[in-house]
């Protein structure tokens, strides 16, 4: 049965949402492994290898997949968000807005931060099954690929009769650019929170306009402030949510 929806973020959660790297809880449990995990990502952000590439290499490294208490150990230890995003999921769940997490990150992590409660029940996720655990109630979807960011948006869209005007595509880096440029094709609105210079260049490339810039902007070679990112509240963006609704909402 489909549920009733106003319309619907799709969003990045990694320095998107939240400050940390999507193969963070695996440093955690191998701490070792920190460097090259770090050097993996940025390779994948900056478009230099495919997600799949970035996932096989990370397999290579580890003897085997985390556990959930493994998970809910970094999850204890480390789960963050910037600031207002539960809010803002919460604001968007009481006016059936559907909000959707699609992201490089592990299903197993949002799997246990539900769980926990660290995440409001009703999200609905998108994330890499490389780490995933069983008996989990969250609606999921897959992605393995980066192109897997843009085809979830579309088939939740079509499951709930969702217009593409009414659709807010989010990201920070060039590992959303494609995500962005189909987007752009439908007539998505397009937000940038914490946009990196590899998404501004992604977006130049293919003449993409970035339709809303969020949070802190950096410039080229300008190093990643994560104290300054702390202070942006997310519940600013409501905002440009209630805009991009009511604009729409007009034209039908």
């Amino acid at each position: 049965m489909k549920s009733k929806s106003n319309g619907m973020i799709s969003s990045d959660w990694n320095e998107c949402l939240a400050p940390c790297g999507p193969f963070d809880p695996i440093a955690f449990a191998y701490p070792e492994l920190d460097g090259e995990l770090s050097g993996i990502f940025r390779m994948y952000t900056g478009n230099q290898i495919s997600l799949s590439e970035a996932a096989r290499r990370i397999g290579g490294l580890i003897p085997e997949s985390l556990t959930e208490e493994q998970m809910d150990a970094y999850l204890d230890a480390r789960f963050v968000t910037y600031r207002g995003v539960v809010d803002l999921i919460r604001w968007c769940t009481r006016n059936q807005i559907h909000f959707v997490i699609n992201t490089t990150g592990m299903q197993g992590y949002f799997q246990r931060a539900v769980a926990k409660g660290l995440l409001p029940q009703g999200i609905v996720v998108a994330a890499n099954p490389m780490i995933s655990y069983p008996g989990q109630g969250t609606e999921m979807y897959e992605v393995r690929e980066i192109e897997d960011k843009a085809k979830n948006t579309e088939t939740i869209m079509r499951a709930h009769s969702i217009s593409p005007n009414k659709a807010i595509i989010m990201g920070d880096s060039g590992g959303d650019g494609p995500h962005f440029e189909w987007g752009a094709e439908v007539g998505a609105h397009l937000v940038g929170s914490m946009t990196k210079p590899s998404l501004e260049k992604y977006c130049k490339g293919k003449g993409i306009e970035i339709g809303t810039r969020f949070g802190v902007t950096y410039s080229e070679g300008e190093k990643r402030d994560t104290a300054r990112e702390m202070k942006v509240d997310f519940m600013g963006l409501v905002a440009v949510v209630e805009r991009v609704m009511k604009e729409n909402h007009k034209e039908r």
